[in-house]
């Protein structure tokens, strides 16, 4: 009995909490004084932070469901401006479309610290998401209000050292997302001569790097993983003028910035920087993973038919049909490096990644989430290297291959344009591996 007291009090001092935020979010964004709206904001971010995550998602819904436009007003302006035609009407029209919700995080925004306390929002809300499809419209409104505050415009870009704040480095070891970082040895090899490691930073978390990008200085294409993360290579000698720039690892900071677009920016800036400081400099590329590879073998979808000619059609399904006999009974990483080292199947495979990475990528749905970012961003798809990433996670994911992708910089835009109209800019040698 005392235990449903004690719960029923907790429940109820949690509602009482609730509804007292969700009051002092009306008066934000009524209250005209500057002094009493930024101590509003100030009561706002820390009753917000004493919430439990089932809490905070129900002040998203709350957000959601009682910070909307008036559609009343909505339609009646949207009716007197189709009427009309008058620009007076039409900014009548888009005021009363526009979300109490965005004017409410636009004040929160006014505080010091505000926009970093907004980003911790939404990381929050992205979690609450994936179980509240009704929480969109918060979110696509927050993801709104940010991509503006963090336009590149706003960005710095940054060199990290080894004589960089040691706080800063340790958060590159913490959010290094695609080859771990094991300690400080492993750090320091990635930031010798012969590497670059560069951040975006932004004036509201000036000492939080937002993405940042990990770059080797070399003489030729890389076509494998292990050496560039070797500890215990030697730098390349720098007797010889390097002539190629490869990103092998971009890594995003702060999930709450999902969907603004960085790296795209910082990729350019990068490239426009080593050019300035290594005139010989004649390739930029990526030595990039393929994670949705095996994820898009396993699903067992055939490949369109309309994509290819009769004949390459009915070998790439014939293949697909060949490795797909050994892949549905793949789990142990030793499963998936014995059909990666399959000298039978390798030619398979190659033809089948060339196919994937060639044509699927185009798409949304199947796409390589890594293929589609450097093809948006204007790369062409250069070479597939096999036996590139022989850890588990690399067999796991895409069976050991890694992908060059290359960033002519005079042809970015062009090759950008045919994305967007659904054709990806390949080389001869991966269109070859199709065909095959």
């Amino acid at each position: 009995m005392f235990e449903r007291f004690r719960s029923g009090r907790s429940q109820g001092q949690n509602e009482r909490a609730l509804k007292a935020l969700l009051s002092s979010c009306d008066r934000l964004i009524s209250e005209a004084g500057e002094s009493v709206g930024l101590e509003i904001a100030r009561q706002i971010f820390q009753a917000y932070a004493d919430l439990n995550p089932e809490l905070k998602t129900e002040f998203f819904k709350a957000i959601a469901s009682g910070f909307n436009p008036d559609p009343v007003a909505v339609e009646q302006a949207a009716k007197r401006y189709a009427q009309s035609q008058d620009p007076t009407d039409l900014i009548a029209m888009v005021d009363a479309a526009h979300p109490p919700r965005q004017e409410l995080f636009r004040r929160l925004n006014r505080v010091p610290e505000g926009c970093a306390a907004l980003v911790k929002m939404r990381e929050a809300l992205l979690q609450s998401l994936v179980k509240e499809r009704g929480l969109k419209a918060v979110d696509s409104d927050l993801e709104h209000l940010l991509a503006s505050w963090f336009n590149p415009g706003f960005l710095r870009l940054e060199r990290i050292s080894w004589e960089s704040p040691a706080g800063l480095l340790e958060q590159i070891i913490q959010h290094e997302a695609v080859h771990e970082i094991d300690g400080w040895g492993d750090l320091r090899r990635r930031l010798e001569p012969d590497r670059r490691l560069f951040a975006f930073f932004h004036p509201a978390l000036p000492k939080e790097p937002l993405i940042f990008v990990e770059v080797a200085l070399l003489h030729e294409i890389p076509g494998s993983i292990a050496p560039l993360l070797d500890r215990k290579s030697m730098p390349e000698p720098s007797t010889k003028p390097y002539k190629v720039a490869a990103f092998y690892s971009i890594s995003n900071c702060q999930p709450g910035l999902k969907g603004v677009h960085l790296g795209n920016f910082l990729i350019k800036q990068v490239a426009e920087a080593l050019k300035a400081e290594f005139p010989d400099i004649r390739q930029f590329c990526t030595l990039s993973p393929v994670p949705g590879f095996v994820r898009w073998l396993l699903a067992n979808e055939p490949f369109d038919r309309e994509a290819f000619a009769e004949k390459v059609w009915l070998r790439l399904e014939d293949r697909r049909r060949q490795v797909m006999a050994r892949a549905q009974s793949m789990s142990a990483a030793s499963d998936f490096a014995r059909l990666a080292q399959d000298e039978d199947l390798r030619p398979s495979i190659l033809s089948l990644a060339a196919a994937f990475l060639g044509h699927v990528s185009a798409s949304a749905r199947r796409a390589d989430p890594v293929a589609r970012f450097h093809l948006h961003n204007g790369a062409r798809l250069e070479r597939i290297n096999d036996q590139a990433d022989l850890s588990v996670k690399g067999l796991k994911q895409s069976l050991g291959l890694m992908v060059n992708y290359l960033y002519d910089l005079p042809t970015i835009e062009q090759n950008h344009d045919a994305f967007l109209r659904g054709e990806i800019i390949r080389s001869k040698s991966v269109a070859d591996l199709i065909t095959r």
